[in-house]
């Protein structure tokens, strides 16, 4: 799991208008909180949040107004839904050896049994729960010779060490579908039953 440093400071400001200057600036709102303490208002560098947010569940060591280093993970990220930049983020406190949950992304490896069947992600990113200095980045699945019908559950997929689900073990993660015959068209339809009669 990676570590990413960045720099923060508190902001006293709140509501849209301060909210749109920081972003001018090239800065993101954000709230630190947890542990029972007060929430923390911060004002964070754009550009190397939104680097960090590339790491689905990245450990972030934020260095505070030159104060104690404190580590967080992202709990809620919100972006621009036309443009994509980051409007806001949460940030959730953690202390090394404390367990978190977390969704870790599911990956597949491997080719399904020939038939042209298709693999259905029930769930994209698998609820987990792990240290929070060491949670993994994903997981991965072999699907190889897969047939119709066939699915993959929480509980048959290896974790790493020191992370347990913390969802249902029967639930389906993955499942192979049928390739469907395609349906005959309404128009040919009626054209077989008209040479019929």
């Amino acid at each position: 799991m990676s570590e990413v440093k960045l720099a923060a400071s508190t902001r006293t400001e709140f509501g849209k208008g301060a909210a749109r200057r920081i972003r001018r600036d090239a800065k993101v709102p954000g709230v630190l909180y947890g542990h029972g303490a007060d929430p923390v208002h911060l004002t964070l560098p754009g550009h190397d949040l939104l680097l960090a947010l590339r790491t689905p569940n990245v450990l972030i060591s934020l260095d505070i107004d030159g104060k104690a280093t404190q580590l967080a993970i992202p709990k809620s990220v919100q972006r621009d839904p036309i443009k994509g930049f980051l409007e806001h983020v949460d940030l959730l406190l953690v202390k090394k050896g404390e367990k978190v949950n977390v969704e870790i992304p599911v990956h597949t490896e491997g080719e399904l049994a020939a038939g042209g069947n298709l693999l259905e992600h029930v769930l994209n990113a698998l609820p987990v729960e792990a240290e929070a200095t060491h949670i993994p980045e994903s997981v991965t699945v072999s699907v190889e010779g897969l047939e119709a019908g066939a699915s993959v559950l929480a509980k048959d997929i290896t974790l790493p060490k020191g992370t347990t689900l913390a969802v249902d073990g029967d639930a389906v993660v993955l499942q192979v579908l049928s390739a469907q015959a395609e349906e005959p068209s309404e128009e040919s339809a009626e054209g077989e039953a008209a040479a019929e009669a």
